[in-house]
């Protein structure tokens, strides 16, 4: 079998199958799944694991949430904890390690997701990120707000002394 003869097997443009055949040493069962190569809508989706969402509806709609979650998390966790001073520098440095190696594999999950290439499964990705994004700056203008109406009131105190 040459490397572009697919054994008479009709393939649909842009998938690829994904099958235990002999040229991989292994003769047993054929699976029939098809991995796409180009973006697609449906529900028959594989995200992150072989069999997840299990080509049911409510299944798929529970794994755009968990990517939303995930894309969402992601953007949370950019917000580097500050360290108090006094803190020693190694317990300091190794909690931002530990946060950052977990934003990095929430990350690298959203990617991954995102390899499916359905198109509900990047939409609701980038609606996530955008939506994280947008809670993480609401909270520091916030932040930002309460520090500067503090400031001035206490400029006015010292003021009417």
């Amino acid at each position: 079998m040459s490397q572009g003869d697919h054994g008479g097997m009709n393939m649909p443009p842009g998938s690829m199958p994904m099958s235990n055949s002999s040229s991989s040493g292994y003769d047993g069962m054929n699976m029939k799944m098809m991995m796409h190569m180009s973006f697609y809508w449906g529900k028959d989706a594989i995200i992150l694991f072989s069999s997840w969402p299990e080509q049911r509806l409510s299944m798929y709609v529970l794994a755009l949430f968990f990517v939303f979650l995930l894309a969402l998390a992601v953007e949370v966790l950019s917000i580097s904890p500050a360290i108090k001073t006094g803190t020693n520098p190694i317990v300091g440095g190794g909690m931002q390690a530990t946060i950052y190696g977990l934003k990095m594999a929430l990350a690298y999950m959203v990617m991954l997701s995102i390899m499916s290439f359905n198109v509900g499964v990047f939409i609701v990705a980038v609606i996530g990120h955008a939506f994280g994004f947008f809670l993480v700056k609401n909270w520091a203008l916030a932040a930002a707000n309460k520090a500067a109406a503090a400031s001035s009131s206490a400029a006015g105190d010292a003021a009417k002394v």
